[in-house]
């Protein structure tokens, strides 16, 4: 009897333990459920114990994929640092799943135009540029770059090839 006491003890204080973890880790930074369960693994914490910080964190909205997986889709594509595919990855490689992915996408698109992103980051990163006086080493630079940054080849000609106005 006393053991089973001692156990549940035990498990409460590491519970505790755990959520506290969970809120120091999600305060730097928001964090998806797969990165937030991989942290307190790393911490050494056990899988019900795991289970009980994250059901709580979702429980008090700490923790929300859908709201993550937005946010960060509107970051990359506000910085510039992706868009389309390479936000798909990203957020795929952070674990969070295929409809919300494509429900994050579908809402920075909306409020970002790639046509004009890609207009913008063409005017900061390479003021100069001419794509009908570059040379092909010049040009295969500035399409890499873009499609790096996860923009469809088709949009990169189309937006290169415009006159400049």
């Amino acid at each position: 009897m006393d053991r089973s006491k001692s156990n549940a003890s035990s498990e409460s204080s590491q519970a505790k333990k755990a959520f506290s973890a969970a809120l120091r880790v999600l305060s730097r930074r928001d964090r998806s459920e797969t990165e937030l369960r991989q942290k307190l693994e790393q911490f050494g914490f056990s899988d019900s114990v795991i289970e009980t910080a994250v059901e709580k964190c979702r429980e008090y909205n700490y923790l929300n994929d859908n709201r993550y997986a937005t946010e960060r889709a509107r970051a990359l594509m506000r910085s510039g640092r992706g868009v389309g595919r390479k936000i798909k990855l990203d957020l795929q490689r952070r674990g969070i799943d295929e409809p919300t992915v494509e429900q994050a996408l579908e809402s920075a698109e909306a409020e970002f135009p790639t046509d004009q992103l890609l207009r913008d980051q063409l005017l900061r990163r390479f003021p100069n540029f001419n794509y009908f006086t570059a040379d092909s080493r010049e040009k295969r630079r500035v399409v890499g770059f873009f499609q790096r940054r996860g923009f469809p080849l088709g949009q990169i000609f189309t937006i290169l090839k415009e006159e400049p106005k």
